[in-house]
């Protein structure tokens, strides 16, 4: 039954390849069918899983294993291109698509490939997707990385692509993906790779569904960044404690967030190695490091500006319906965090001001009465006040202007704290 699955899934694949390679090169309507009628590739994506009877111009027999179908060409949209010509062309596409089908797909090859698509945000979406096709991967579903620093267990950290390693580091480096693979179960659902030095990242599907298994009631929804974080942080931190227990070493997670589209896992890459760097840096080893959790930390530390706003906005989201907890803390800041001043300010008794910042820290899980919290808080107001000042301009906080003194003024000089 599993080899039948893993069988018709690979025959899928190589359709799905079939069909953008024909269409990019023909620009016609491309079916592939099954030896049932069933359409399991198209062009016409609503044409997917229903009975299909076109009129077609050629029709190709190709076979994937034991899963035999056929390749429908029709209506073929230049008269430039004679149905002969159209004829060999499919049959080197299928030829060559059968041919790399047939070759498996080897650890460096899938290496490279997550390294390059992690470090190089700037590439073709479509030729991701194409090479992506090709190994295997599926990228049709959410995913955010999961970065694992294993420097102690590798006991350095090599610079040589994988296939250059010593066969001792190969097969560490081979025990530990093993272990993810079999902690989250489906390999479909997470795509591991080593990526250079001592890092191995997980691009872990990250949709509700699934993260069921760590999820709970009480996770706030917020962004779309950071949803779901709370049950992605739970399953790192249990990954965490199978690979130290098996490894008997010291290790290290960043968990980054989700960012849409294949640019995005590029970005999500960066928050999980920004966190794993400072979490090092302030706290060692053998920890789960989040930029949400990281403090005064991620704010010093982070020289994006706009992942700096991202974190502002969701530390302060719990009080976007609460304009009164807004302008208490305002107030309790621009008092020097002196109760009965800010209370005479705001005209309410100390009692009423004692019951707006407990209620913020319920919120917001930050106890504006603690210096590190408070700092957090009043950076992160700071932030979103210039934000709103000047709309449609995030990126460039470090450009806003002290009108009384006319010179540019930064917002936070970031000191070097990511080498090791």
């Amino acid at each position: 039954m599993i080899r039948e699955g893993t069988a018709l899934t690979r025959f899928k694949r190589v359709a799905r390849g079939i069909v953008q390679r024909i269409q990019e090169v023909l620009n016609a309507q491309v079916f592939v069918v099954d030896d049932r009628e069933m359409i399991v590739a198209s062009t016409e994506v609503q044409a997917i899983d229903r009975c299909f009877d076109a009129p077609s111009n050629l029709r190709l027999p190709f076979q994937v294993g034991q899963q035999r179908g056929e390749v429908i060409l029709s209506q073929l949209e230049s008269d430039e291109i004679s149905l002969r010509l159209a004829q060999v062309l499919v049959e080197l596409i299928v030829n060559q698509a059968l041919s790399i089908a047939q070759q498996p797909v080897q650890p460096e090859l899938k290496n490279k490939f997550i390294h390059d698509l992690l470090r190089s945000p700037n590439r073709d979406e479509s030729e991701v997707l194409r090479e992506a096709q090709i190994l295997g991967l599926d990228f049709t579903r959410p995913r955010a990385v999961i970065l694992i620093d294993a420097a102690h267990y590798l006991l350095s950290c090599p610079t040589k692509p994988f296939e250059m390693l010593d066969a001792q580091t190969q097969r560490s480096i081979q025990v530990i993906i093993g272990s993810i693979v079999k902690f989250f179960h489906l390999p479909n659902d997470t795509i591991c790779a080593y990526i250079g030095g001592s890092e191995i990242a997980v691009l872990k599907a990250s949709s509700t569904q699934d993260l069921e298994a760590w999820a709970d009631r009480k996770d706030p929804a917020g962004n779309p960044s950071w949803a779901n974080l709370a049950a992605l942080k739970r399953a790192s931190t249990a990954l965490l404690n199978q690979l130290r227990s098996q490894t008997q070493t010291d290790l290290s997670v960043g968990i980054g967030r989700y960012h849409p589209g294949i640019q995005g896992l590029a970005r999500s890459y960066q928050d999980a190695r920004a966190a794993l760097s400072l979490g090092h840096h302030f706290s060692g080893d053998n920890q789960v490091y989040c930029l949400d959790d990281l403090g005064v930390a991620a704010f010093v530390g982070i020289s994006d500006e706009s992942t700096k706003i991202d974190l502002a906005k969701h530390l302060l989201s719990p009080l976007d319906q609460e304009p009164e907890l807004i302008d208490t803390l305002q107030v309790f800041f621009a008092e020097n965090c002196y109760p009965s001043s800010t209370a005479s300010r705001l005209s309410i008794h100390r009692n009423t001001l004692s019951y707006r910042l407990d209620k913020i820290t319920s919120l917001t899980g930050l106890n504006p009465r603690l210096f590190d919290d408070a700092i957090q808080i009043r950076l992160a107001l700071l932030l979103r006040s210039l934000v709103n000042s000047h709309p449609g301009n995030d990126s460039k906080l470090g450009d806003c202007t002290i009108s009384e003194r006319s010179i540019p003024v930064h917002l936070v000089q970031m000191p070097n704290v990511f080498s090791r």
